[in-house]
């Protein structure tokens, strides 16, 4: 499977065509849109989320509520658009007008892609790199996660996520019942986390960093339940399971790190204490006595359950600008200011669900005969059968 995004900021719509799904996997917006709506929550969010309602067109490659096999393509309207429409207009500018109309940025912000991406593509405007730097495009990408998540789950496969540490104030939860009750949980927290005193501190620091017009940043930890093992491969660095999914985490806009079970950690520590013990009994087959790989080895899933962290560095938009220079004359100003959250941590832990979701439906796809998703169920209960039985 393969996806691409297309869309600014502030440009009329999101587009993104999704390619390689099974056909007969039943699709409706209205699951999208949940998934949508997930992303816009949390405690620390601008503006820009009371703006725009996210909802999703479903524009070709399914018919009366099943997949065709036919690329689908998905569109999420900018609601602002009306207010960008001379800014951000595909037609040329009057000569006259186009200094005033245009709202040239000239001064990069630390943080952003602003000045390497001028000097790039030869930009003296920089709003023609944030528009499409900007991590309103994960909007999409959480549309194709979305999609990614209900073949997953007819599958079996269950994806979930927690916050466990935002600005410096870390969660101790961190064990639940079942993926559900994470969920749950989760859902009602306003930034996520699964510890109920943690959350309040966790808000309290969002707040105070929202009143020095700074940001805050944290990790996020996304929980896969129900991989079949063998999923991957050692045979090649490009195919291995972690390598795709360590680069879709950091693929995320602001994210600057990624681990795997017990992660960094493991430096720490000596190889008796680091690695699983394989035991086998006739009901389940192999397993492992701990979890601390995350549920990968050589490059595969084995079947644990799969936990993969993100490092969010805080976002650079700040209301409290840092020093920046100007391209144009030279001089040192304080960069610009955009419209921004102050933490976008608890919404940054959908997206991490939407891209991990996506690398591994991926992976199931490209791995088993998948034209159909009757067929595709076959293969993959018979992978779990055959691991069970081996």
């Amino acid at each position: 499977m393969r996806y691409l995004t297309a869309g600014e900021s502030h440009g009329p719509q999101l587009t993104t065509i999704v390619e390689g799904l099974p056909a007969g996997m039943p699709l409706e917006a209205e699951e999208i849109n949940q998934e949508l709506s997930r992303r816009q929550k949390g405690h620390g969010r601008g503006r820009r989320m009371q703006i725009e309602k996210d909802t999703v067109q479903i524009l070709s490659g399914v018919r009366h509520g099943y997949t065709l096999g036919s690329p689908v393509a998905l569109v999420v309207e900018n609601n602002d658009w009306k207010h960008w429409t001379k800014i951000m207009g595909a037609e040329p500018l009057d000569l006259g007008a186009e200094e005033e109309v245009k709202r040239v940025i000239s001064r990069p912000r630390p943080g952003h892609a602003d000045l390497n991406g001028a000097l790039k593509y030869g930009h003296r405007d920089m709003r023609n790199v944030l528009e499409r730097s900007s991590a309103r495009e994960t909007t999409v990408r959480v549309a194709a996660g979305a999609v990614a998540k209900k073949l997953l789950s007819l599958l079996g496969i269950k994806v979930a996520s927690h916050v466990t540490e935002i600005g410096g104030v870390k969660s101790s939860v961190h064990s639940y019942n079942s993926i559900e009750e994470l969920q749950e949980i989760t859902e009602n927290s306003p930034v996520r986390c699964l510890d109920p005193v943690a959350e309040k501190e966790m808000m309290k620091a969002i707040d105070d960093a929202k009143a020095n017009g700074d940001s805050i940043g944290g990790i996020v930890e996304v929980i896969v339940e129900g991989m079949p093992p063998g999923v991957g491969s050692y045979v090649h660095y490009d195919r291995k399971l972690d390598a795709k999914l360590a680069s879709a985490i950091i693929s995320i806009n602001a994210f600057k790190g990624v681990e795997f079970g017990i992660g960094f950690e493991a430096a720490r520590k000596p190889g008796s204490e680091v690695h699983d013990e394989i035991t086998w009994n006739e009901k389940d087959g192999y397993s492992r006595k701990t979890n601390r790989l995350g549920g990968l080895e050589g490059g595969m899933s084995t079947g644990m359950p799969i936990i993969v962290r993100g490092v969010m560095k805080p976002i650079p938009t700040l209301y409290k600008p840092l020093q920046s220079v100007d391209i144009e004359s030279k001089e040192p100003f304080s960069a610009s200011i955009e419209r921004s959250d102050s933490c976008a941590v608890p919404a940054a832990a959908v997206v991490a669900e939407s891209v991990i979701a996506w690398e591994l439906a991926s992976a199931i796809v490209n791995q088993f005969y998948s034209d159909r998703i009757d067929t595709l169920i076959e293969v993959v209960e018979k992978q779990r059968q055959y691991a069970r039985e081996f």
